[in-house]
């Protein structure tokens, strides 16, 4: 299985959490062509993301999680290889060669056209097609639904921008990948207390956010970007569960005023 879903615990909610950056997997057969350091410690990987929204089956939404690295394949990328961003920031592609930190993936050759079309048949498109089908389930019982997609960053990476990073970044493909109620449910969330939030700066949604995020037809779609460091010690590779704890607070207020949010749309367009 190339994916792992978490179905709610409680009554079924219109909301679908996916973390498609988590995995540290890496295919039996390609394992030889990587710089074994780098397999080792996949060091973009968006750790410990599964357990922190493990709460979230609890309020009754569905969670799905990527078993395999993004130095795989990147499922948060345009299939076609079509940059999400062009002011010049480096960006790692659909099957990258290099870290963020410019570093080589590969002892020898990256992937040709037939070796990335391979992996996207066995583990981009099913993702995807997973995602399609959970939220097509959601739509068959509730108007509008909501897919957000989870991410998170070392809180400095001058190859894509030369300051730290904020501590939040919501992004919604400037507004056009959900309705501007729930956008303002989540931001309402995100810029109080002590959090440094920006909104569509930096970061304004991958491909995921973009490409399902439809509020015309009753698909809505967010992106969290935050710094690992609100959730993991200082060297951003171990897990704190003290500040883990202090930010899982503040997601399922966010998530609670979200729910809310769907209840109102979707009983106005009954």
């Amino acid at each position: 299985m190339i994916y792992d879903i978490i179905e709610p615990k409680d009554k079924k909610v219109p909301i679908l959490v996916s973390i498609p950056h988590a995995g540290t997997l890496f295919p039996e057969e390609l394992q030889d062509q990587y710089v074994p350091g780098r397999m080792a410690f996949p060091d973009d990987t968006d750790w410990f993301l599964p357990e922190l929204y493990s709460f979230v089956s609890e309020m009754g939404i569905t969670l799905i999680t990527a078993r395999y690295s993004r130095w795989v394949i990147d499922l948060n990328r345009d299939p076609d290889s079509k940059p999400l961003y062009n002011d010049g920031r480096a960006i790692t592609g659909l099957t990258p060669d290099k870290t963020f930190f410019g570093e080589p993936l590969y002892l020898a050759n990256s992937p040709d056209a037939d070796e990335i079309s391979r992996r996207k048949n066995l583990y981009y498109f099913p993702y995807h097609h997973q995602i399609a089908e959970i939220l097509s389930g959601l739509r068959e019982k509730y108007n509008h639904v909501l897919l957000y997609d989870a991410h998170s960053i070392r809180r400095r990476v001058p190859s894509i921008y030369s300051d730290p990073f904020p501590d939040v970044i919501l992004g919604d493909n400037d507004g056009t990948s959900a309705h501007p109620d729930l956008i303002a449910a989540a931001w309402e969330v995100l810029a109080s207390g002590t959090w440094s939030p920006m909104h569509n700066t930096l970061f304004r949604g991958g491909h995921i956010t973009r490409h399902f995020g439809n509020p015309a037809k009753g698909i809505h779609a967010l992106q969290l970007e935050r710094s690992k460091d609100l959730y993991m010690d200082d060297t951003e590779t171990h897990y704190h569960p003290g500040r883990a704890a202090m930010m899982q607070a503040r997601l399922r207020n966010m998530f609670e005023k979200l729910i809310l949010t769907l209840e109102k749309l979707n009983h106005e367009s009954h």
